[in-house]
């Protein structure tokens, strides 16, 4: 199994910026996907929701959820997900059909040991 990284989130958020050193100090190649650019696609997100249940990847304690009032709000999760990137809690760390949302060094050491 060879590993194919994808880091997914924003380059301002701490969490992702670990992600990311994890993988550089241990010259792993990762494709970095900046969520201020480019959303997650109705494929992927069905892809990743196949592993973390969609409730777990909306950041309910992020600026984005704070600054859109969406505390006493009713929605549709995978809606306002497609529609709003930045709502998703990151980083989203994908290795084929592996997937771990947040900081997660002890998954992605497994990883590498089984590549």
């Amino acid at each position: 199994m060879s590993l194919n990284i994808q880091v997914i989130g924003t380059k301002k958020c701490r969490e992702t910026q670990k992600a990311e050193r994890f993988f550089k100090e241990r010259k792993i190649t990762y494709q970095f996907r900046d969520l201020t650019e480019k959303g997650i696609s109705k494929g992927e997100l069905d892809n990743i929701t196949r592993v973390i249940p969609i409730e777990e990847l909306i950041d309910r304690d992020g600026k984005q959820f704070e600054k859109k009032g969406m505390k006493f709000m009713v929605f549709n999760t995978e809606d306002v997900l497609l529609d709003d990137p930045l709502l998703f809690r990151t980083p989203i760390v994908r290795n084929g059909k592996l997937v771990t949302l947040g900081f997660n060094p002890e998954v992605w050491s497994e990883w590498i040991k089984k590549a």
